[in-house]
């Protein structure tokens, strides 16, 4: 878009004239587009402030006499404007391109255009008189104009017709316009329209994380019709089998906590399909009371090929209590109840807009902190390779099991860049038990596809070192929500960088991530408010996804899970 401020020539026109034009111009510009782009409105306003004092100087000192020779002076000699105020017109006119050619003609049609505008602030304020002459002088105009293009095919009375039109407009402009009127006008406008803006992006602040909440109904659909089938079938039916890979340390195993039935069955499907040994991978599901009987439906109904597989419901973990576990012992209190329940539900979109999405219960589900009780629930293995259920695997993953970790507990790929993603983007170094502990530059890594040597993680006590600090952060003045900063913190100097090929993140909220880096990636991640099963997913991404669907499956078609 081009700077309101930039200079234009305006041929034959008189200062008066030319800064009262300007300013329509940028009065109607601002009208249409200032609750759009209000930024480049505010900086508009200071040029205009500045052009104010200078108008008015122009306005008090130049009579009526004085005007009639600066209009004969500007047809003859079109006057030069002062670039650095009124911008250049021909960015609004084609013809206007040479700003030396047919003065006379330009100057006329300036002036009917003006005209109109002046006859519309006349009716507006009544003043019947100026109205009339204004509307009998356009018609003189255009009939002297007639159909010419240059200078020479003007009559000779064009001249006079010129001196005319502009006594009127002089007059008009002394009778309808207000340069401090109307800079106060636009002051209005543009902190109406700055509140406008601000109340728009709390509304859509809000619907973006309500909408990333929330779970389509053909989802829930399919979980649905899963459960109430799955809980028909005899109990000798409801078992998986090759039981005895589940603690087999020799083979590839993975951990997939969701609530998500059909965003689990890509993250396996897709692992699946680009192994090159599928019999030797293990997949460990755990899952919420609400979804158990779905998981388990799907994966009996499309067992994972050669794999194995094996679903838990995390509510059966009798150990996971509010005595040991920090996160459901606050969950208890009082405070943090009305934290995120009576808090979650404001009386308007204004109400604590700004930390909706701190405000979440799912932070404090289980589902989620899971991931720091690996070695609880997989008491037998060795490593395990954590995924999320909003990746997709696109390469066989089996040399992650290679990599030395070189003593680390956790292999990730870092997501640092010059001045983002570090830990003083995550962590308030304000306190005291975050400034004496980490490095506020420290590179912040990524959750979603993260190998943890479990033997390691036993010997360094990483559940206590996660305790103490989800401990420290009762009150939350050390982290705001999610896993990942209280991940930074129990991992900190204890986190393998993987090549940043393996996993390759910001599917579901960046538009503009390198294609061939999507393609060369191992694993793609969809994190952000965007995910693949929603109407708000990106649909370039999505088919990356939808490729591991089967919407012919029955149950897909039945519950109508669009593509």
């Amino acid at each position: 878009m081009v700077p309101l401020t930039r200079s234009f020539s305006s041929g034959g026109l008189s200062p008066s004239f030319r800064g009262f034009r300007a300013l329509i111009v940028q009065f109607f510009f601002l009208s249409f587009l200032a609750p759009l782009f209000v930024p480049v409105v505010l900086g508009t306003l200071t040029t205009l402030t500045n052009y104010q004092s200078s108008f008015a100087n122009v306005s008090n000192k130049v009579d009526d006499e004085v005007f009639v020779q600066l209009e004969n002076a500007a047809i003859e000699h079109s006057i030069a404007v002062d670039s650095a105020v009124l911008g250049k017109y021909n960015l609004w006119r084609r013809e206007y391109d040479n700003e030396h050619a047919d003065p006379k003609v330009k100057f006329m049609r300036d002036q009917m255009t003006m005209s109109k505008v002046y006859m519309a602030l006349a009716k507006s304020k009544s003043k019947i008189d100026i109205y009339e002459e204004l509307l009998n002088r356009l018609k003189e105009s255009q009939r002297v104009l007639g159909k010419a293009n240059a200078d020479a095919d003007l009559p000779q009375s064009a001249p006079e017709t010129i001196r005319a039109m502009n006594q009127v407009l002089s007059k008009a402009k002394g009778q309808l316009y207000d340069c401090k009127i109307f800079i106060r006008n636009l002051r209005g406008m543009l902190q109406s329209a700055d509140e406008r803006v601000r109340g728009l992006k709390k509304q859509s602040t809000f619907l973006s994380q309500l909408a990333a909440k929330t779970i389509p109904n053909a989802i829930h659909c399919l979980s649905m019709r899963l459960s109430i089938d799955y809980y028909l079938l005899p109990p000798e039916q409801r078992k998986f089998p090759k039981s005895e890979n589940l603690e087999k340390p020799n083979l590839y195993h993975y951990a997939l906590f969701s609530d998500n039935v059909l965003a689990a069955s890509v993250v396996v499907n897709s692992t699946i399909m680009n192994a090159k040994e599928p019999e030797k991978h293990v997949f460990h599901l755990v899952t919420d009371k609400l979804n158990f009987g779905a998981m388990n439906m799907w994966f009996l109904l499309n067992p994972p090929g050669d794999a194995t597989i094996h679903v838990e419901n995390v509510d059966d973990f009798k150990w996971l209590n509010s005595s040991y576990c920090p996160v459901l012992r606050q969950l208890e209190s009082v405070a943090m109840k009305e934290y995120y329940f009576m808090a979650a539900h404001p009386t308007t979109l204004s109400s604590g807009s700004d930390n909706w999405k701190y405000r979440n219960p799912k932070y404090l589900s289980m589902l989620n902190h899971l991931r720091f009780y690996l070695p609880q629930v997989y008491p037998k293995l060795n490593k395990i390779l954590f995924l999320d259920d909003d990746i997709v695997v696109q390469k066989d993953l089996t040399p992650l099991w290679l990599i030395d970790l070189k003593g680390n507990v956790n292999g990730a790929v870092e997501t640092c860049g010059e001045s983002f993603h570090r830990f003083d983007k995550y962590l308030n170094f304000s306190n005291p038990h975050i400034a004496m502990n980490f490095d506020p530059n420290a590179c912040g890594w990524a959750y979603g596809m993260n190998m943890f040597d479990l033997v390691e993680w036993k010997k360094k006590d990483i559940t206590g070192i996660y305790h103490k600090w989800q401990t420290l952060n009762e009150d939350r003045a050390l982290w705001k929500l999610g896993t990942l900063p209280p991940g930074l913190l129990t991992f900190y100097n204890l986190t393998h960088p993987l090549n940043k090929s393996w996993h390759v993140l910001g599917l579901g909220y960046n538009p503009s991530i390198d294609r061939s880096k999507i393609e060369n990636a191992a694993v793609i991640h969809y994190n952000g408010n965007m995910k693949p099963w929603l109407e708000l997913a990106m649909t370039k991404y999505r088919p990356y996804w939808t490729t591991y669907i089967n919407y012919d499956h029955p149950y897909i078609k039945n519950c109508k899970l669009r593509r």
